[in-house]
């Protein structure tokens, strides 16, 4: 399966009131860049991130939304959303983001990136948009975008094809690990069958799923 970028998109630092970091500094407004990006193990090269205790790091060195997805959400809104609008770094097109299996891997450029986790939706992202709401609309939505992790760096572009090389047998998508953290508690033990959901992640169903036990 192949899609490709629509866009590539790098955060500028805003200053609000609702920026979650300590320093009130954000990276989410993230904006289209022409050329070529260079995507490192840590991330993606001039892109800024402000609340990295909950930003960043190699488990979510990356994020994509699909534009087809976007797209949904401005008619919904009634308004124009542009590439970047959800705090994305990659702007997909033809890709299924949120059906994409945990561990699935996609060539992209040079690179190669593996699908994590899907993106919780925070207060962040709401005040950025300005819809107090926005986190339960997110939710009920369904469709997350998706954290990747870069296995080889490499440099990316616009136009770049997006090609799934590898996917996982258990079949455990974006989608599902979204509703079991939300909404559909009954998932949950469907997780714990991912080797490769971050640790972080599968700690925290571990505890979930001993307290409804318990």
């Amino acid at each position: 399966m192949t899609g490709r970028l629509a866009a590539v998109n790098l955060g500028v630092v805003t200053e609000a009131e609702w920026a979650g970091d300590p320093s009130g500094r954000s990276g989410i407004d993230k904006r289209p860049v022409d050329g070529r990006v260079d995507i490192r193990f840590a991330g993606v090269a001039g892109d800024f991130i402000g609340e990295r205790a909950h930003h960043g790091g190699p488990d979510q060195a990356v994020y994509a939304y699909a534009e087809e997805d976007a797209g949904w959400w401005a008619g919904e809104l009634g308004r124009a959303l542009r590439p970047g609008a959800f705090g994305e770094n990659l702007t997909t097109w033809a890709v299924d983001v949120t059906g994409a299996v945990i561990g699935e891997r996609w060539a992209v450029g040079s690179a190669l990136l593996e699908v994590t986790k899907p993106r919780t939706p925070c207060t962040t992202f709401a005040g950025f948009w300005g819809m107090p709401d926005l986190i339960k609309r997110f939710t009920v939505r369904g469709a997350p975008g998706a954290y990747l992790r870069v296995l080889r760096e490499g440099e990316v572009g616009a136009g770049d094809p997006v090609e799934v090389v590898d996917r996982p047998a258990h079949g455990v998508t974006i989608g599902e690990v979204f509703r079991a953290t939300t909404l559909e508690p009954d998932l949950l033990p469907r997780l714990l069958d991912v080797p490769e959901l971050p640790e972080s992640l599968r700690e925290k169903v571990r505890r979930r799923l001993g307290a409804a036990a318990g």
